[in-house]
């Protein structure tokens, strides 16, 4: 019986894991550490009056609702658009699937600044939406729209390979037993795909309540009313307020945690009952 262990392209268990160990600190858990220090220089009472102040209340449920609210938009038109491009072939499809892309790779700066000259009155979407009375640019719109926007491939990118996967035999089987096309979808597509639908949800929404850049512009930034988390933290780093932007980080940091526990979850459960 062969041994697995000559197998082994990289060096041993205890170098990979040291060296896996060491980068993960460096990158990761001594800069959240530090971030624990700073916010610890606060007195409780001081932390929950900066962190449950009604502007951070405000921009909490902003931020966590337009979240929310553009990760099923792009839960249910994410999945139309991964569907369209792994069943059907159609031309420019190549080009579609590319353009899904590009919130990854253009800066959030120039995604802000692209959809906020889109969607003012003067732009070509912003023009026909005041036509109807519907403002979007520097409104609570404009937020969703920009998170909506930076959220798409997640979805599209987490579905596409769950759909590649299914193997079509199983629908042909159901329709052969008398499924309608409806009932097929329901109870065999969608079943296997939810564990994927999920992770791309919970992915889009955690990306979205740490977004910044994109936001910045289309929003007006209105205390109250437009003005998102992440900007209040950017404010209160250029007041010197460190304690008090470390506190806010601390609350995305919570809510962070917990939607990546969601995700590790899912994926299991994914992998567990595939």
């Amino acid at each position: 019986m062969r041994n697995p262990k000559q197998h082994n392209v990289l060096p041993g268990f205890g170098l990979t894991f040291g060296f896996t160990t060491a980068y993960i600190s460096l990158l990761v858990l001594i800069p959240l550490s530090l971030l624990m220090v700073r916010a610890a220089s606060l007195t409780w009472a001081e932390f929950i009056k900066t962190v449950a102040s009604p502007q951070v209340v405000a921009s909490y449920k902003l931020t966590m609702g337009a979240s929310f609210l553009a990760a099923v938009i792009n839960a249910i038109f994410g999945f139309i658009v991964a569907w369209s491009l792994v069943r059907y072939k159609f031309p420019c499809r190549r080009l579609i699937d590319a353009i899904v892309d590009l919130p990854f790779a253009m800066p959030t700066a120039v995604s802000g600044i692209a959809l906020t000259a889109i969607c003012a009155k003067n732009g070509w979407v912003g023009s026909v939406a005041s036509i109807a009375g519907i403002k979007i640019a520097y409104t609570q719109l404009g937020v969703l729209v920009a998170l909506t926007f930076i959220g798409l491939p997640f979805v599209v990118r987490t579905l596409q390979p769950a759909l590649e996967d299914i193997d079509k035999e199983l629908e042909e089987a159901a329709e052969s037993l008398g499924a309608t096309k409806f009932q097929t979808f329901t109870r065999v597509i969608l079943p296997s795909l939810m564990p994927s639908l999920a992770t791309g949800f919970t992915l889009a929404f955690a990306r979205a309540i740490g977004e910044y850049g994109s936001v910045v512009f289309i929003s007006g930034n209105l205390a109250y009313k437009t003005e998102i988390t992440p900007l209040l933290i950017v404010a209160k780093l250029e007041a010197f307020d460190y304690a008090g932007a470390t506190a806010i980080s601390v609350v995305l940091l919570f809510m962070s945690f917990i939607l990546m526990f969601i995700i590790n979850s899912l994926q299991f459960y994914g992998r567990k009952f595939k």
